[in-house]
């Protein structure tokens, strides 16, 4: 269900899986077997599709992108009727097909080039009518002025418009027809396509009105099963003159005129299915033969008379040229049927989206293509010898775009549960203008294309196909893993960072992911203690021999059945929108803000209100410690002031405006921040320095290291806001194994010394039940924001690695229950299928470790990890990432540096409002200002002035700040001295 899939090109069909609709099952076949495998065929042609339209723009000069086909409209009014015919026969009486019946319809004539060429160059015709049954109803019907097409299937389909993409001119067409077109199918195939379109192509056409148009493909038409229909002239139309070999428009002319006088007439007539052979379903180039299936008039199409020549009506034509048509806008009675139908699903969805601005592709060019293949076969062959990091700095940069390039194309795995077999729908409601100028609540139309994409409630993704082992979830025993290799033992600090840094990664994780849980006591994991151990599961409750929490809620496929059993919604939104501190939905979100619609957030004597728990009401409340009070207190001061600068800014600006627009503001900076600031201060090299701040603000001012990049990634030259939104290879989700790598719990101290920043005198230490939960605001409102901050800026965090995982964690009161964190985190990845740490490290295009001294060269580790695993395929992840010796300068591991490399610019990438709408029309220009001129270090001195002196004049606000010296004394110095902390 979770693996990449990789089919054969083929064409073999088998019979239609059971999830098919009842009626349409006993007629459909579907390619590779399952409607889940033609969907993923399906969608890999729609990105080819979406190509196409790249190409005809290119070639055009277009200024936007066009319609893959029916480019330029020859007729579109809003104003015809259908009326069904009172003898409409018995078995045909089916939804809104009813006697007598008669509805408004929009109707489209067209070419069906994808090139807006003249009305005389050789071209197939085409009508697009959307007959609207009621409000919230309509039925779309597609036809084509010639009786079959000429694909036999969606494949075939696709290979031509590549072939023809472009194609302009008769040299073109030419080399289009006879040389890419036979390389795509094959010789016998090309000629008999080539033969349907010019059959159709080249007939001589006087007017669209007197064209009969076919449907090609078949629905469902109730019980009366599959018809194919048509669109012809009713009798009694009139001539019209010869075509002109000089006017590039003049079907549009003649249909002008003709519409000025009189009304046009339509009969909308249907053929019914007799059998697979005679009338086949999956086969598009098939006729069906009238003496197989007599036609049957079932309706009349009148399009009344009218100028043309209005500003209405061209107001009118220009609105229907901004629909999109779709066979599947209609209901399951009258569904499409065959792979062409099925294929037009994804199609259709992705080429509008891509015309309309929703949906977007920036393939690389053919160079990036080849040198990422030189390159990572290179690199591969170096990193035998030298590893990356190790590498001059310009050629590290390459070896780690290679990295991510491989990356990119095989650890991007969808694991959303799509539609298949395709459903009909009714007509997609317009977007709300308003949601694309601002961030929605719960992250639904980030991607108007597909607005839950990354929203609340969506799945988390995988970057490697998951292991599912419920034989392994207690082996070894968590418990004694947890003991023996994470439990601290004299605390190990990250001398290059201050605690900060900890508060910040999990203020933003907190944004990112959040896995829901069952109410404690309802559905709980059991693991069972080592012999001689007992725990207590609640606030003082009995000792048992079984550890118990909360079991992590799945997400059961459609249609019920068994509970997928390792995939999981995300309770926050996966982008990143500040939801930690704006709430995951509407009702958070207002309730947060000050009264009667105010822009503002709440704050109290410029403390976050507390709830009646004694937790600060913020966006997300879980988990809380004085790190989170700090963070979060900072940004919603800062949010009150930009909110304030836009007011002075734009008077006009509604309150509603204000905050949004201010959410969007401080929501980019924190991503800046991240990206620029705390990740090169947690990986602390020069290579990583250059290429985070090129992921924001593109890649140094240098010609070597640009035309590495022209070579390599032509995308990574401007920095990703000047990008368009990309998603690769799988829809934007975060993923399981990126929630694994981000376990940093070791960063948490067990105690803190809080001191008065204008004395440096030790105000309080307390250990960490002290400063967490509800005891948090007592404390914080008692320190202030001043000394808590600089308190946290001269004090280090723990370094994330084995025997340093803080001992207050390790029973830890969370919702009623009493929970080691680590044996929570080490069971929570194992039952979510992560991979263990060795295939982790081959999924991740790693070599494997062959043995435990590969892993650790400290002898002591060594024995603990043969003591606990059979074998080194046995090491759990996180324990095989806190073992790891990582590169000089780095806080974590490299193979979780490689999860990282791939999701830290994917966030930004996929993003809307950090790429093609990052932009000053969305985000003001004052807001772009802000947000290129500000960072950690500014914004906490817009709140806390007085910090000035001590934070770092040449590092990020997250490496550690110059200490106070009361009496002359360096208290760090003195402190660490007096405590004996071993340094790593």
């Amino acid at each position: 269900m979770y693996e990449t899939r990789r089919h054969k090109d083929s064409v073999g069909t088998a019979p239609a899986a059971t999830g098919a609709p009842p009626r349409a099952a006993r007629y459909e076949r579907y390619v590779g077997g399952t409607p889940e495998v033609e969907r993923a065929m399906f969608d890999k042609l729609a990105r080819d599709l979406m190509r196409v339209q790249l190409k005809i723009k290119k070639r055009s000069g277009a200024a936007g992108i066009e319609r893959t086909f029916h480019a330029k409209a020859i007729l579109g009014v809003e104003n015809a009727r259908l009326r069904f015919h009172h003898d409409l026969p018995e078995d045909l009486r089916v939804g809104f097909a009813q006697p007598g019946a008669e509805y408004p319809v929009i109707v489209r004539l067209s070419n069906a080039s994808g090139v807006r060429q003249p009305d005389f160059a050789p071209d197939l015709r085409g009508a697009a009518l959307r007959i609207q049954e009621g409000p919230d109803q309509a039925h779309d019907l597609l036809m084509t002025n010639h009786p079959v097409s000429h694909a036999r299937h969606a494949r075939e389909f696709v290979a031509f418009a590549q072939a023809m993409a472009g194609a302009d001119t008769n040299l073109r067409k030419g080399i289009a027809l006879f040389v890419k077109l036979p390389a795509a199918v094959g010789w016998s195939t090309a000629a008999r396509m080539r033969r349907n379109v010019t059959a159709g192509a080249r007939r001589e056409v006087r007017s669209l009105a007197l064209e009969t148009y076919w449907s090609r493909g078949a629905i469902l038409w109730g019980d009366a099963g599959p018809v194919r229909f048509r669109l012809r002239p009713a009798a009694g139309a009139s001539a019209a003159p010869p075509p002109s070999q000089t006017d590039p428009d003049y079907l549009a002319h003649e249909i002008s005129a003709r519409l000025a006088t009189s009304e046009i007439a339509f009969d909308l007539c249907v053929q019914r299915y007799v059998d697979a052979r005679r009338t086949p379903v999956e086969n598009g180039a098939a006729d069906w033969n009238e003496e197989d299936a007599p036609v049957v008039p079932v309706a009349t199409l009148t399009i009344p008379r009218q100028n043309l020549d209005t500003a209405d009506a061209r107001a009118v034509a220009t609105r229907i040229d901004q629909l999109a048509f779709d066979p599947w806008i209609t209901t399951e009675e009258f569904r499409p049927l065959g792979n062409l139908n099925r294929a037009r699903k994804a199609a259709y969805e992705a080429s509008s989206a891509h015309r309309r601005g929703h949906r977007f592709m920036t393939p690389p060019p053919k160079r990036n293509v080849a040198a990422a293949r030189v390159l990572d076969t290179g690199f591969r062959a170096l990193n035998r010898a030298v590893p990356w990091h190790r590498l001059p700095t310009r050629l590290g940069l390459l070896n780690v775009e290679a990295f991510r390039q491989e990356l990119r194309r095989r650890n991007l795995i969808d694991t959303e549960i799509r539609e298949a077999p395709p459903k009909a729908h009714p007509v997609p409601p317009p977007i709300d203008e308003r949601l694309r100028v601002r961030r929605s609540y719960d992250g639904t139309y980030n991607d108007l294309s597909d607005p839950r994409m990354g929203a609340l409630g969506s799945a988390f993704g995988r970057n490697l196909t998951p292991d599912y082992r419920p034989d392994l979830f207690n082996e070894p025993n968590p418990v004694t893993v947890a003991r023996e290799l994470l439990d601290r033992k004299t605390f190990i600090p990250a001398r290059s960072l201050n605690i900060l840094a900890a508060a910040w990664i999990q203020f933003q994780v907190h944004d990112w992911v959040d896995h829901k849980r069952y109410p404690a006591g309802t559905k709980s994991v059991e693991v069972p203690l080592p012999p001689g151990m007992n725990w207590s599961n609640t606030p003082g409750g009995k000792p048992e021999k079984v550890m118990r929490f909360a079991e992590n809620e799945g997400i059961a496929p459609d249609g019920g059945g068994a509970m997928a059993p390792i995939l999981f919604a995300n309770s926050a939104s996966h982008w990143w929108d500040g939801s930690e501190v704006y709430g995951g939905d509407e009702s958070v979100a207002k309730a947060l803000r000050e009264p009667d619609g105010r822009a503002a957030l709440l704050l109290e004597e410029g403390h976050l209100p507390s709830g009646p728990d004694g937790i600060p009401l913020t966006g997300f409340r879980e988990n809380w410690w004085l790190g989170l009070s700090v963070m979060h207190t900072l940004f919603a001061r800062e949010h009150n002031v930009v909110c304030e600068a836009l007011r002075h800014e734009y008077p006009r600006m509604d309150e509603d405006s204000v905050y949004h627009t201010a959410r969007l503001i401080v929501s980019a900076l924190i991503a800046k921040i991240h990206t620029v600031e705390w990740t090169p201060a947690i990986l602390a090299t020069e290579l990583i320095d250059i290429g985070l701040t090129a992921n924001w603000s593109g890649p140094p001012q240098n010609w070597l290291t640009r035309l590495g990049l022209w070579l390599v990634d032509t995308h990574a030259r401007t920095g990703i806001p000047k990008t368009l939104p990309d998603h690769h290879a799988a829809p934007y989700s975060l993923t399981e194994d990126f929630v694994t790598v981000y376990r940093m719990h070791p960063l948490i101290p067990d105690d803190f010394e809080f001191a008065d920043h204008r004395s440096g005198r030790t105000l309080d230490t307390l250990c960490f039940n002290d400063v967490q939960g509800a005891a948090t605001e007592a404390l914080f409102r008692r320190i202030g924001l001043a000394n808590g901050l600089y308190s946290f800026g001269i004090a280090h965090p723990g370094a994330v690695t084995l025997y340093n995982y803080p001992r207050a964690l390790q029973k830890f009161e969370r919702d009623g229950e009493v929970i080691d964190l680590s044996v929570v985190d080490l069971v929570r990845t194992r039952r979510r299928g992560v991979p263990r740490y060795n295939d982790f490290l081959a999924g991740l295009h790693k070599p494997r470790i062959r043995s435990f001294q590969d892993l650790s060269s400290d002898p002591e580790t060594v024995a603990r990890l043969k003591d606990l695993y059979r074998t080194v395929d046995d090491i759990d992840t996180m324990v095989g990432l806190f073992a790891e010796n990582p590169p000089e300068g780095f806080g974590f591991s490299d193979t979780a540096f490689r999860i990282f490399i791939l999701m830290a610019s994917r966030r930004l990438q996929s993003d809307r409002f950090l790429t093609v709408d990052f932009r000053p029309e969305i985000y003001t220009p004052l807001g772009m200002d802000w947000i290129e001129n500000n960072g950690m270090t500014s914004v906490i001195l817009r709140h806390c002035p007085e910090l000035a002196g001590f934070l770092p004049r040449t590092a990020s606000a997250f490496a550690p700040w110059r200490p106070a010296t009361p009496d002359g004394h360096e208290p760090g110095t003195v402190r660490d001295r007096e405590r004996g902390r071993h340094v790593r």
